[in-house]
């Protein structure tokens, strides 16, 4: 079993590396092309935080959530493309700065709730505990491109076990996307953390299972990397085929990563 842990602490301190990596870059850096196509390190800051000012007006404001929500198209991706053009177009240092405001409101927010209060979201309710996870998971999957634009290899910590329980939460999400049938299977996942332990989820009789390293898994569901350059492991013909599909985040799955595209 995971430690128990507070999520908003973790969601401060993942937030908090990110700033690190990106607060002394020159204006030329922020113009860096990332591996998603299009998007610059600007605009994988400005995503972030257009997701974060979501996350802190849903727990802050239901009421200024629901009208915004039914202000929104029916594309996903025009939405998500709307959300960060009110961001991108700023000076890299008036980004990085609103980018923090809009990080320490939602930590802010999500921090004065109990953790299993639901607050609003896109598409359910989720407990306030629980949306914090799905910042980190938004920290961590627009933080590696951004790590991966600049060359840098980051430090995880156990920290990522709140990414991995999310991940196992959602771990129907890529089936969704796709429009297709959920197996109705309980799967298996043993994962590794960055101390050694193991965190293990799922039936332990059940002939689908996942095993592999905890950063491995979260590049997999976050889909950073592909699926055959992680030691993530599956056994079954399920288990087999949901690598190809795993993703921790609604909306279409994106062209994801070629194989042999960044080094093991």
């Amino acid at each position: 079993m995971i430690e128990q842990r507070n999520p908003v602490s973790d969601l401060i301190a993942d937030g908090a590396a990110l700033d690190q990596l990106v607060a002394g870059l020159s204006p030329e850096q922020w113009r860096i092309p990332t591996p998603a196509p299009g998007w610059s390190i600007a605009h994988q800051i400005a995503h972030l935080a257009a997701t974060f000012r979501l996350a802190g007006l849903a727990a802050s404001n239901p009421e200024g959530f629901a009208a915004l929500g039914a202000r929104l198209s029916p594309d996903f991706n025009a939405n998500v493309t709307a959300a960060l053009n009110e961001y991108v177009g700023d000076p890299p240092e008036v980004l990085l700065d609103r980018w923090r405001a809009e990080r320490a409101g939602a930590e802010k927010a999500l921090g004065a709730l109990p953790p299993h209060q639901q607050v609003p979201w896109l598409v359910r309710p989720l407990p306030a505990g629980v949306l914090a996870c799905a910042g980190m998971m938004e920290t961590f999957a627009h933080g590696q491109d951004i790590a991966d634009a600049l060359g840098v290899d980051r430090t995880h910590t156990d920290r990522i076990g709140q990414l991995v329980a999310f991940a196992v939460r959602t771990w129907d999400f890529g089936y969704q996307a796709r429009k297709l049938p959920t197996p109705d299977v309980a799967f298996r996942f043993e994962i590794t953390a960055p101390s050694g332990a193991v965190w293990e989820f799922g039936p332990a009789d059940s002939p689908e299972r996942i095993s592999g390293p905890a950063v491995d898994f979260c590049l997999l569901v976050t889909r950073r990397r592909h699926p055959d350059d992680l030691a993530v492991r599956a056994l079954g013909p399920l288990a087999t085929e949901w690598l190809g599909l795993a993703q921790a985040y609604r909306g279409p799955a994106g062209e994801g990563r070629r194989p042999g595209q960044f080094r093991p």
